[in-house]
């Protein structure tokens, strides 16, 4: 089971495009397309991100291995259904227009978030790979990439203010992330605690 958790871990992953892309050329995407895009897109990428923050405090609190194996691969994934949904705005959404977009970032405040996000994102992205772990240093590289949870904080609230009334599934979503920065604060009080 542990050899087959990274290959199931990928085509999971893929299902959410695979399924996009069917429904692309079948039924389509509704009276609004570009609007149920952005939001199909964008839920998968909060519930991506949401399953990384996820790996490590499933490794402490179950003492579970495989968590840990998937996380980058998940990552990564997440960045690229964030790429997915920044085009579908971009370019179907504004056309490509620069000023339209910096005027409606400005704007809207779910809209500054949600770009606030992929740039945080991005980095990560960038730097998930060992060699940049080595030209970084294990602690600088641990410290970049703890701005995951500021990713998933600033998501939520993209989420949160994306629609005029609050969905159920986004705030319990916001509740799994405030969950796992507790997890998280709990875990390193402790260590701090047991090393003094």
């Amino acid at each position: 089971m542990k050899a087959r958790i990274v290959p199931l871990a990928f085509a999971a992953c893929c299902v959410p495009a695979i399924w996009l892309g069917v429904q692309a050329v079948t039924v389509g995407f509704g009276a609004n397309p570009v609007e149920a895009l952005l939001n199909d897109l964008g839920y998968v990428t909060f519930v991506l991100l949401a399953t990384t923050l996820a790996c490590t405090p499933a490794q402490i609190l179950f003492k579970w291995s495989w968590p840990i194996r998937i996380r980058k691969l998940v990552g990564d994934f997440c960045f690229f259904y964030a790429c997915l949904h920044l085009l579908t705005y971009v370019v179907l959404d504004q056309g490509l227009d620069l000023h339209d977009i910096v005027k409606d970032v400005l704007k809207h405040k779910f809209i500054f978030f949600g770009m606030a996000t992929w740039l945080i994102l991005l980095p990560l992205a960038v730097t998930s790979t060992e060699g940049w772990k080595k030209r970084l240093g294990f602690r600088r590289w641990k410290r970049l990439h703890r701005l995951v949870y500021l990713a998933g904080g600033l998501a939520s609230f993209h989420f949160l203010l994306r629609f005029k009334t609050p969905r159920i599934e986004t705030v319990a979503w916001m509740a799994v992330i405030a969950v796992l920065l507790l997890t998280r604060v709990i875990e390193t009080a402790r260590r701090r605690v047991l090393q003094s």
